[in-house]
């Protein structure tokens, strides 16, 4: 399994962050490798989708407390990031970067289901992957 470093990672993530064009709320995001069949169970059990994918996003929603702050959790799948990338010759970095981004942008509410949801949600994406160096993720070969 070929995980970036995790300080690698966190960039990705305030890079969405700061991307956002509204104001973001304060709070921890989690973002946590799980295998194929992990990911498929997840996948299954909150989607009702059936088997592995690449990214899945889970906003918090805490109630009122003393804890810190949560924006939510990211699981990203390796082998399934890693297979995507060969598949669409993509560089592994660009394609775990893009994951991340997009898992991000899920924990902020943008979603990709509506074509003009995802047409904001996209153009967002290429915005913050160019920022981090790399090119657009929707651009054919």
């Amino acid at each position: 399994m070929d995980i970036p470093d995790p300080e690698w990672i966190q960039e990705c993530v305030h890079a969405a962050l700061a991307g956002a064009p509204e104001e973001v709320p304060a709070g921890e995001v989690v973002v946590r490798a799980e295998d194929e069949a992990g990911v498929a169970e997840l996948n299954s059990g909150f989607r009702g989708k059936e088997g592995p994918t690449n990214v899945l996003s889970f906003p918090a929603d805490l109630p009122p407390g003393p804890w810190e702050p949560m924006l939510g959790d990211i699981v990203i799948c390796p082998e399934v990031v890693a297979r995507e990338a060969a598949d669409q010759g993509k560089e592994s970095a660009s394609h775990w970067a893009h994951m991340v981004v997009h898992g991000t942008l899920h924990l902020l509410g943008y979603d990709h289901i509506a074509p003009d949801e995802a047409e904001v949600m996209e153009d967002l994406e290429r915005k913050v992957m160019a920022q981090l160096g790399f090119r657009d993720p929707y651009a054919e070969e």
